[in-house]
């Protein structure tokens, strides 16, 4: 309609906002025909744009659906480079986090490391601590934490200095490999050098206590990020579920869902699988079967761990009729997006 109209002239502006909301909904292709409509135009692409575009594809929800469009993906991403290239546009450092960070997430870490040794050897495009984070995080995430610590080190000896969520990140991978020292080392050098928690900081804490099982540490830890004026969310409330599930001590489940509702907390799915989850240890499959009810009734959509923890459940008490008839019910849901990775291990014993 903007085109049609007489006083119509191509700016940048118009195309950098569509681009990214292009990319961030998705649609990478459509970006790519947009900036080459923008070039038919006549306007001279810049390092901003070709950012965008970029960002398109790395930050594109088709990163993790298949291995075959990855590659298309990213053949399309190194002819972007080529491009740029031929128009002498230097690639920046933000253009070189996205790269790395699609590299890293599409597990193309052949290509991710040669971007970094690029980034640390130039001149216009230096690692900054955003970089840092997405290195960290890649390796952390993949429980890869030897890796995780050589670069940190690499980073630090760059001259690269850690911020809040660097420490995020370090507490995340060591408490979920169950190595506390480690992770209470972070903890004290972040209290030492007056780094300030968030509620990422604590919501990664109460996560290793309640994989753990120690519920001493996970409740002092839930009550100091109350304390001190820090917002529980719902992975907090999930987090502290489980942590009861795991060691039985089911009537504070139930107290810690009524807390989750007078705090008005959001139940997604995640939410839901929790109390599910701490049912199913409990061997309450009537009550099991009114959280999935009302799971429903709420419009969250049950996913693969959902309907693992209902199927080895029923499974443990001999109810082969109802494992039918979820297993039924899964074929039938509309898959939209990844797996759970937690759940796949699980879903394989499932099925």
């Amino acid at each position: 309609m903007l085109k049609e109209q007489h006083f119509y002239q191509p700016k940048e502006g118009t195309y950098m906002k569509l681009l990214v909301l292009l990319g961030k909904s998705g649609q990478p292709q459509h970006a790519h025909q947009l900036f080459d409509e923008m070039l038919e135009e006549g306007l001279e692409p810049t390092s901003e744009l070709y950012t965008a575009l970029l960002a398109a594809y790395c930050r594109s929800n088709l990163i993790d659906e298949a291995f075959s469009i990855l590659v298309k993906i990213f053949e399309l991403v190194d002819s972007l480079y080529e491009q740029m290239d031929e128009r002498l546009i230097i690639p920046n450092t933000v253009t070189q986090n996205i790269v790395l960070s699609g590299y890293g997430k599409a597990g193309k870490l052949d290509q991710m490391e040669k971007v970094l040794s690029g980034m640390l050897e130039s001149t216009t495009s230096k690692p900054d601590v955003w970089t840092m984070n997405t290195v960290l995080s890649l390796f952390g995430n993949k429980g890869q934490v030897e890796m995780m610590e050589r670069w940190y080190e690499k980073f630090r000896n760059f001259g690269i200095e850690p911020e809040t969520r660097t420490f995020n990140i370090l507490i995340g991978a060591y408490g979920k490999k169950l190595m506390y020292d480690k992770m209470s080392s972070v903890i004290e050098y972040m209290h030492k050098l007056s780094f300030p928690w968030t509620s990422s900081t604590c919501n990664n804490v109460i996560e290793a206590f309640s994989e753990a099982g120690n519920v001493k540490h996970m409740e002092y830890t839930f009550d100091q990020m109350r304390a001190e004026g820090m917002k529980a969310d719902t992975n907090t409330f999930c987090c502290l579920i489980r942590g009861y599930a795991n060691v039985g001590i089911f009537h504070k489940v139930l107290s810690t869902v009524q807390l989750a509702g007078r705090l008005e907390i959001p139940e997604n799915t995640s939410f839901y699988n929790a109390v599910i989850f701490a049912c199913a240890k409990a061997e309450d499959l009537m009550e099991m079967e009114r959280v999935f009810k009302r799971m429903k009734e709420k419009q969250c959509q049950p996913d693969s761990t959902t309907y693992c923890n209902m199927v080895d459940a029923y499974r443990k008490e001999g109810r082969n009729d109802k494992v039918y008839d979820l297993e039924q019910e899964k074929q039938m849901m509309a898959v939209n997006g990844p797996k759970n990775d937690d759940c796949v291990e699980r879903e394989t014993r499932c099925n």
